[in-house]
C-alpha cells in the first residue's frame, strides 16, 4: 500500500524539488548580475525530471554502517545533483558577465508560478486520495 503512495506522489515530489534547486540557481544568477566573469548557470528541468523519475530510489540509496549489532539499520536518499550548464548569452558584457537581467528575472518567475502550479496539483492529489480513504 505505502508503495503505491509513494509512487502515486513521486512524480510530485521530484518535479517541486528540482523546481526548488532551480530557483537557487536562478537566485544565485540574479544575485551575481553584478560580478565581474560570473557565468550564468541553469539546467534542463526536463531531462532532469525524466531521469530522476525513471531513477527512483534505489539506485540512489546508501545504507548506513553500523558498529553494533543492536544499532538501528538506516538508509539515506541521496537526490542527485546533475550537472549545471552555463547559459550563453545573447549579448555579450565588458566585463565577461553572462547574466541578462531580464531573462533571469522571466525564468525566475516562470519557475516560481510552475512551483505553486506542481503545489496545487500535489494538494488537489492528497485530497483526492484522503477522499477513497474514506
Amino acid at each position: 500500500m505505502l508503495d503505491k503512495l509513494d509512487s502515486a506522489l513521486r512524480f510530485h515530489q521530484e518535479a517541486l524539488s528540482l523546481r526548488a534547486r532551480r530557483q537557487e540557481v536562478l537566485s544565485a544568477n540574479i544575485a551575481n548580475a553584478d560580478t565581474p566573469n560570473y557565468k550564468a548557470r541553469d539546467f534542463d528541468f526536463s531531462s532532469r525530471l525524466t531521469e530522476a523519475v525513471e531513477r527512483g530510489r534505489q539506485s540512489m540509496s546508501m545504507t548506513m554502517a553500523t558498529t553494533s549489532a543492536r544499532h538501528l539499520a538506516g538508509e539515506a536518499h541521496a537526490a542527485g545533483e546533475g550537472e549545471l550548464l552555463y547559459r550563453t548569452p545573447a549579448q555579450s558584457s565588458i566585463d565577461g558577465n553572462t547574466v541578462e537581467m531580464d531573462m533571469e528575472r522571466v525564468n525566475f518567475a516562470d519557475n516560481a508560478m510552475r512551483y505553486e502550479a506542481n503545489l496545487t496539483l500535489l494538494g488537489a492529489k492528497i485530497k483526492s486520495l484522503l477522499a477513497a480513504a474514506q
